[in-house]
């Protein structure tokens, strides 16, 4: 039987400081993107912000406050409105991968947080057209 991995990487990150310099150096590029930058009003860049914040602390073993606030994730359902094409998850992973390298972690934990990040831009993925 395979050991489960009880590692709470919330903390082994840097908890809040780490997600916000994360979601803050994301958020910088995603202000600059000529693609993803319409799908984000003006008047809710920092909520976006915010949730992004709050769902990586949870899923990585941080507060629950994501789920008080707003419920099961279910990501897919909640970006359903947005069409995410090949070039919207490309442009996603590009400002994403340019934030993770930006972070302030080693290299093995920098590895395990894009494994997620990057097969969560595919699960999004809801249109094959651009």
């Amino acid at each position: 039987m395979a050991e489960r991995d009880t590692t709470n990487y919330y903390e082994l990150f840097g908890g809040a400081p780490f997600f916000a310099d994360l979601v803050s150096q994301f958020y910088a590029r995603v202000a600059t993107n000529e693609i993803l930058r319409p799908m984000y009003p003006e008047s809710d860049m920092a909520g976006a912000a915010r949730r992004l914040q709050m769902f990586l602390e949870q899923y990585w073993g941080g507060p629950t406050t994501y789920q008080e606030e707003r419920g099961h994730p279910r990501l897919r359902m909640r970006h359903a409105g947005f069409k995410i094409g090949p070039a919207a998850k490309n442009a996603w992973l590009e400002c994403m991968e340019a934030a993770v390298n930006g972070t302030d972690i080693d290299d093995v934990s920098k590895a395990k947080l894009w494994t997620y990040l990057s097969g969560a831009a595919e699960h999004l993925l809801n249109s094959f057209e651009d």
